[in-house]
């Protein structure tokens, strides 16, 4: 088993951990309502998703 033959320092460490972080998702306007929404996603306020309703996603 391969075993480090010096410790990684800090530096090191944290170059190769500056990718490691989070993405805010990407919103989108709803065409129907105007609110943001997730893309490819219904809209959570409105139930709508291509110009059609979805049944039971609404909170009207």
């Amino acid at each position: 088993m391969a075993v480090p033959k010096r410790r990684t320092s800090k530096t090191r460490k944290r170059k190769r951990r500056t990718h490691f972080k989070l993405t805010a998702p990407n919103l989108v306007s709803c065409p129907q309502c105007s609110s943001k929404k997730l893309s490819h996603h219904v809209c959570p306020e409105c139930g709508y998703y291509k110009g059609t309703e979805v049944e039971g996603v609404a909170n009207n």
